[in-house]
């Protein structure tokens, strides 16, 4: 027992050795502590030379997807460079091999930020913001939060992947309009009635957030299957106050760069 407690009682060769281990453990502890140390300030600075990069987005004008991505970047204020993939030329831009690296779904967005490449709407929307926090997007409240999400999701996962060019190949053009119109407004006689707890000026009371930037080309797509709107009085309430704000104007898909001419503001009456 006591030379367990008093090393200097070991034998004088045994003292030596339990030096020389003692010695290398600390060494290792120290080695250790600098690694870690210079990880994090190596860390710190890729990041910040991340942010120092433009970031470029994948996308395509008329997906609801993309478009959600878009009102965010913009509601945060963050410049970025736009790369086109089209999602019906040369059968699909999405399809090639180039970009199914950066996105194995072959789908829209593909987010390229900070060093990370991103995809798929909702954790991109929830990247930034919980690295650009400045304008929040999501509620403090836990159970407000998780309201708003909730919200989000009625269109992120009960409608909108009912509707993608994925699901419309497989149904057919022929039959396509009919069924997207129904899981629309399927998913939007829930999203009135959710809407009654919740809604302000927009759909979580009166400041803007997460499912505000899910609702608007969800309502565009509504609109382009002859939806009719007038049942849903709260939905088209929160969207006139949307169409309002700059962010969703830069957003709009008839401002896109790959925006036909056609659908632009300049050609409409």
């Amino acid at each position: 027992m006591l030379k367990e407690v008093f090393p200097c009682l070991l034998s004088w060769p045994s003292y030596r050795r339990f030096r020389r281990a003692t010695i290398r453990l600390g060494h290792v502890a120290l080695n250790l502590e600098h690694y870690r140390h210079t990880k994090k300030r190596s860390d710190k600075k890729m990041a910040a030379e991340g942010r120092n990069v433009k970031p470029i987005l994948y996308s395509f004008f008329r997906s609801s997807a993309a478009w959600r991505v878009r009102i965010a970047l913009a509601m945060k204020g963050i410049d970025y460079d736009y790369r086109e993939v089209h999602l019906r030329k040369d059968g699909g831009q999405q399809r090639t091999e180039e970009y199914r690296k950066l996105n194995p779904m072959e789908q829209v967005p593909t987010l390229i930020i900070d060093g990370h490449t991103l995809f798929q709407s909702l954790p991109i929307c929830e990247y930034l913001e919980e690295t650009r926090p400045e304008v929040p997007l999501l509620p403090k409240d836990p159970a407000v939060r998780a309201k708003a999400r909730a919200l989000a999701e009625i269109i992120n996962s009960g409608i909108q992947p009912l509707q993608n060019v994925n699901v419309r190949n497989k149904v057919g053009e022929e039959k396509a309009h009919e069924w997207v119109k129904y899981w629309i407004e399927r998913g939007f006689t829930a999203l009135e009635k959710a809407l009654q707890e919740t809604a302000g000026k927009y759909c979580i009371g009166d400041k803007v957030t997460l499912p505000d930037l899910f609702l608007v080309p969800q309502i565009y797509h509504a609109q382009r299957v002859d939806l009719d709107m007038s049942q849903f009085p709260t939905i088209k309430r929160i969207d006139a106050a949307l169409s309002e704000i700059d962010a969703f104007k830069t957003a709009h898909a008839i401002r896109q760069p790959d925006t036909p001419p056609d659908e632009r503001p300049s050609s409409k009456t």
